[in-house]
C-alpha cells in the first residue's frame, strides 16, 4: 500500500524548475530515501509531502489524500524532523515537546506523558528540565526526533537529519531510526550520507536536477554497478559527494 503517491510532480520558482515532473510511490513500513547533490530537488519534494509549500503541477497524495486538498488532515498524521536546529532558546528540552503538542490539540495530561516517554525514547530523561542551550549538537537533534513524534505520526519526515553530527551521536540516531523501522513506522529522509542511505533505506531515489535518475534498494544499486553506493551516486550524478560540515 502507498503511502505516499506523485505522479508528474513538479515545482518551479519563477523560471527555474526545481522538481521536474517525477513519479515515486514510498510504501507503508518502508524507509525511503532521497539522495543528490545540493540543488537536486530533494528538500523541495519533502516540503511538497508534508504540505509545506504547494506543487506547481501534478499529483501528490499522502494517505491517499490530495495534499492541495485537505493539507491538515496530513499534517495531522505527519511528523516532521527538519534540517534546522529550530528549537525554543527560551523552553527546556520538556517544554519544547509540551508545547508542540499544542498544535495537535493535544490534552495536557496526555502531551506530559508522551514527553516522558519521548524523552526516555531518545535517552534524554535526564534533560528534562535543561535550556536548549546547554544541549550538544547530538541531544538537540535527538529532541527534534522526539518532537516530530508528539502525536504518533504514521509518516515521519526527515530532512538531513544527522547532519553536522559526529559519528557517536549520528549512530545514536540511527539507532533510533531503525527501532521506529521496526515498530513499522513509514520513514522518508533526505541525506549526504551515504553510510545512512545504505544502513536505513529499504529503497533510495538518486535525484539529479529536478529529476529521478534511478529508483532502487542500496543493494540492488550497488549489485548492478559493482561498486559501493557511493561510486553508484557519483557514476550517476556526475557530481563529487559533498556532505556538511
Amino acid at each position: 500500500m502507498a503511502i505516499v503517491s506523485a505522479k508528474a510532480l513538479t515545482k518551479n520558482y519563477g523560471f527555474l524548475r526545481a522538481v521536474d515532473a517525477i513519479d515515486f510511490e514510498i510504501l507503508k513500513g518502508e524507509v525511503f530515501g532521497f539522495l543528490g547533490p545540493n540543488g537536486a530537488g530533494k528538500t523541495t519534494v519533502m516540503r511538497i509531502i508534508y504540505c509545506f509549500i504547494p506543487q506547481s503541477s501534478g499529483d501528490m497524495s499522502v494517505f491517499g489524500v490530495d495534499v492541495t486538498r485537505d493539507p491538515s488532515s496530513i499534517k495531522a498524521r505527519i511528523g516532521v524532523m527538519p534540517q534546522e536546529d529550530n528549537l525554543d532558546p527560551e523552553l527546556n528540552a520538556a517544554e519544547n515537546l509540551i508545547v508542540y503538542a499544542r498544535y495537535f490539540d493535544i490534552p495536557r495530561r496526555d502531551a506530559l506523558r508522551s514527553a516522558s516517554e519521548l524523552l526516555e525514547f531518545v535517552e534524554l530523561q535526564g534533560k528534562a528540565k535543561t535550556k536548549i542551550g546547554a544541549l550538544s549538537g547530538g541531544m538537540k537533534r535527538r529532541l527534534i526526533l522526539a518532537r516530530a513524534l508528539i502525536n504518533n505520526p504514521e509518516l515521519l519526515v526527515l530532512d538531513e537529519p544527522t547532519t553536522g553530527l559526529d559519528p557517536h551521536s549520528r549512530h545514536a540516531v540511527w539507532d533510533k531510526l531503525t527501532q521506529l523501522k521496526e515498530k513499522d513506522t513509514t520513514l522518508v529522509l533526505t541525506t549526504h550520507y551515504m553510510e545512512e542511505a545504505a544502513k536505513l533505506c529499504d529503497r533510495v531515489a538518486i535525484m539529479d536536477g529536478g529529476k529521478i535518475v534511478t529508483i532502487d534498494s542500496p543493494s540492488a544499486l550497488m549489485q548492478l554497478h559493482g561498486g559501493s553506493l557511493e561510486y553508484v551516486y557519483l557514476k550517476l550524478t556526475g557530481k563529487d559527494l559533498v556532505v556538511p560540515s
